[in-house]
């Protein structure tokens, strides 16, 4: 079984292992366990899976949507008389807008999730506003840096001395534009701070060691770079705490 197959395979897996039994299943992630470019996948791919899920489970029926059900399963009237369209009668109306708007949510997630940007800066600060999962979470940033490198991301070399006072929440591998990052996430007094990391060569760009701060609305974000690595750093936590950190 090659990655292709496997991954054909692996889109049908469901959270939980209920699926692990199945002899081409149980196929499929061994490739995955023993590829980390496919294991990585996978595990972006369940994120989103969770992700998907949980917008879902936030969308409440309308009242009386049970009954709009069964109201609208009756194909005639008492006297025999031509009824309209199914979807034309009122029963069914709220079980119609239930549908649109878990249709709509559902499209909505798929095309505003997967972040954007023609940049690296750009597509940190898009990543971080749609919200996201860590798969590995530890206060030990040797642990995260460990992590990190069994998934192929590229480490952070020495990140600036103020960043051992923050506390570490995890890590995760992202793919930008068919490229490898990583991300390093801290937390200090309720704010967190987001750290993008990609290889030099890349991710080129004119900037270098000296941070450049941009403003994105609520968010703002700090760049640099050293001899092998280009960072973007994402916070709401204001300007001049990120310049405290850099």
């Amino acid at each position: 079984m090659n990655n292709t197959e496997a991954k054909f395979i692996l889109n049908a897996y469901r959270p939980g292992g209920r699926d692990a039994s199945d002899p081409a299943m149980a196929e499929a992630l061994a490739q995955a366990a023993r590829d980390p470019e496919l294991g990585a996948w996978l595990a972006r791919e369940q994120a989103q899976g969770k992700a998907v899920a949980a917008s879902l489970r936030e969308i409440a029926p309308p009242a009386g949507l049970r009954d709009a059900i069964l109201a609208g399963g009756r194909a005639t009237g008492w006297d025999g008389t031509a009824q309209r369209a199914w979807w034309a009668r009122p029963a069914w109306l709220p079980l119609a807008a239930a549908a649109a708007v878990v249709v709509f949510g559902f499209a909505a997630w798929w095309r505003l999730a997967p972040a954007r940007g023609a940049t690296m800066e750009e597509f940190a600060v898009d990543f971080i506003d749609h919200g996201f999962e860590l798969p590995k979470h530890s206060a030990d940033l040797a642990v995260l840096k460990n992590w990190l490198g069994e998934q192929h991301g590229p480490l952070p070399e020495a990140l600036p001395a103020k960043f051992a006072e923050l506390h570490a929440l995890g890590c995760r591998t992202l793919d930008f534009r068919g490229r490898e990052i990583s991300l390093v996430c801290f937390e200090r007094g309720g704010k967190e701070f987001h750290i993008f990391v990609a290889r030099r060569d890349d991710a080129p760009s004119a900037t270098d060691a000296s941070p450049q701060f941009l403003d994105h609305g609520k968010f703002v974000a700090a760049t640099w770079a050293d001899t092998k690595n280009r960072y973007v750093l994402v916070s709401t936590a204001g300007m001049d705490a990120v310049k405290q950190l850099l």
